[in-house]
């Protein structure tokens, strides 16, 4: 079984042969041609286990052969993997990896250089499922590069977006232009969306703040101000873009799940901190990804490490 590097740039996709994994594979596939760079179809065999089964020689059972059925089985996984991403994008580079690895470590150590990661929500059966619901959150929680993970689609709307939650600050000006270049590419409105708590909404829950708000108070007034100037230089690079900027009351992944059965694709920020607030925007992160009827992209906020991995995976 291979580990070698992905080349810098690539797209990553988790595969185990699931109906969720292969739409992970065909978003995945999508972007490569979009995008115009290749696509790593990773699936990760844990063998470690195997090595203290004393038992497996009481009943009969020979290591080697299923060390050898593994192997088949992950290399017969990935090249179906291969026909569904070469069917709908047969024009881009598509290389396989099978990995001595838990798939978690696998496509963690896999965003180093990668530029995306592209992972389905459940897998194959009851134990399955589970063990892929935890791959996809741990995946998000600790990928060093955007992670995108392909939901179940929920019904269709007819003029879809981007929707994307914006604190203003200068740590996460990677996600909103991460939101920014997905609009562009696939040619959709951007909805740039900056939440806040306050008495109404603790009484009344997540809501919009209308046209006729966006006038009534100070604070209202400098919120405004703070998302418009987040979005100002993007708006001069992606000039395709239409943007709509909102202000919404409540929790923000309760304001983004509002929103979000109108969204292609939701993107929600990663916070590298420590203590309370780490656990606090992880938490939100994986509450969107658990929850929305979409497609999620969560993308780490900028820090000395993600500045670094962002050079190895672009070099110049």
């Amino acid at each position: 079984m291979t580990s070698e590097k992905i080349p810098a740039g690539s797209i990553v996709v988790g595969a185990d042969g699931s109906e969720h994994s292969d739409r992970a594979v065909t978003w995945a596939a999508r972007e490569a041609a979009t995008e115009g760079r290749p696509l790593i179809v990773v699936h990760g065999c844990e063998q470690a286990a195997l090595r203290d089964t004393a038992w497996l020689d009481v009943q009969g059972i020979d290591h080697a052969d299923l060390t050898q059925a593994i192997r088949a089985d992950g290399e017969r996984l990935l090249a179906g993997a291969r026909r569904v991403a070469a069917t709908e994008a047969p024009d881009i580079d598509i290389r396989t990896q099978l990995v001595e690895l838990d798939p978690r470590l696998a496509l963690v150590d896999a965003s180093a250089t990668a530029e995306l990661v592209v992972v389905g929500s459940r897998g194959r059966g009851a134990l399955r499922s589970m063990v892929l619901g935890s791959v996809s959150a741990a995946v998000a929680k600790h990928a060093t590069c955007p992670v995108v993970v392909c939901r179940p689609p929920g019904t269709p709307v007819a003029r879809p977006r981007v929707l994307v939650g914006a604190d203003g600050t200068p740590s996460s000006l990677p996600v909103i232009e991460f939101a920014f270049r997905q609009a562009s590419l696939r040619r959709l409105p951007l909805t740039v969306m900056h939440c806040f708590f306050d008495v109404v909404a603790a009484s009344k829950g997540a809501q919009l703040v209308t046209a006729e708000d966006w006038s009534v108070g100070a604070e209202l007034q400098e919120l405004r101000l703070l998302l418009a100037e987040s979005v100002a230089g993007l708006r001069e690079k992606f000039p395709d873009v239409d943007v709509d900027l909102q202000l919404a009351r409540g929790l923000v992944d309760e304001c983004l799940l509002d929103q979000s059965p109108s969204a292609e694709l939701v993107v929600v920020g990663r916070r590298h901190a420590r203590g309370l607030d780490r656990f606090l925007h992880v938490s939100c992160a994986l509450a969107v990804l658990e929850r929305a009827k979409t497609t999620v992209a969560v993308v780490p906020e900028d820090g000395p490490s993600e500045q670094l991995a962002h050079q190895e995976r672009n070099p110049s």
